[in-house]
């Protein structure tokens, strides 16, 4: 590794970042408008990610829950599941989908292949063209372990799905900060 690491790795995420449809984007977004409560669901990494996007969702004002949690409601009609898998097989989350999918949710994935069986049984997709643990072909290189691009382009993307959300629901960083945990 010639440059330092903070360099590598903001040298991988461009491209990627670059190849990321706007469309897709914006479909995420409008899939999140519409549905009255939202569900997200991963494992491993993937699932840290659908975590930190939920708490920003919560701070947007929307209804949000971590499916496995506790207090975690049915999934129902109207409801939206956003299920992110890096390669679109991991069982559980692919399970989880089909069962929201079953209950009336519409699954809307994240994933780096939209032919995977998440990508297929999503209603709606958000691909992110970064390398996974597999290393597939078609996907970009990298000198980072294991799905960490995939990782670290889903958290971007999904800051950037939540960034258009504040503009569009005009919440700033006071009221953002308002509805941030105050028991910490």
């Amino acid at each position: 590794m010639a440059d330092d690491p903070l360099t590598t790795i903001a040298r991988e995420l461009e491209p990627v970042l670059a190849r990321v449809d706007r469309d897709g984007l914006e479909q995420t977004v409008r899939a999140l408008e519409e549905a009255p409560r939202v569900f997200v669901t991963g494992e491993g990494r993937s699932g840290l990610m659908a975590r930190a996007f939920a708490m920003r969702l919560m701070h947007l004002g929307l209804a949000v829950h971590v499916v496995g949690e506790t207090t975690t409601p049915a999934v129902g009609p109207g409801d939206l599941l956003v299920a992110v898998s890096g390669s679109g097989t991991t069982g559980h989350t692919v399970q989880i989908a089909r069962s929201g999918s079953s209950a009336g949710a519409r699954v809307h994935a994240v994933t780096s292949d939209p032919d995977s069986p998440l990508g297929q049984l999503a209603a709606t997709r958000l691909v992110l063209p970064a390398a996974t643990k597999y290393r597939r072909p078609g996907e970009p290189a990298s000198v980072q372990p294991l799905s960490s691009l995939f990782d670290q382009a889903t958290h971007l993307a999904l800051d950037a799905v939540c960034l258009i959300l504040a503009e569009r629901r005009r919440v700033d960083n006071a009221a953002a900060k308002a509805a941030h945990a105050n028991t910490e």
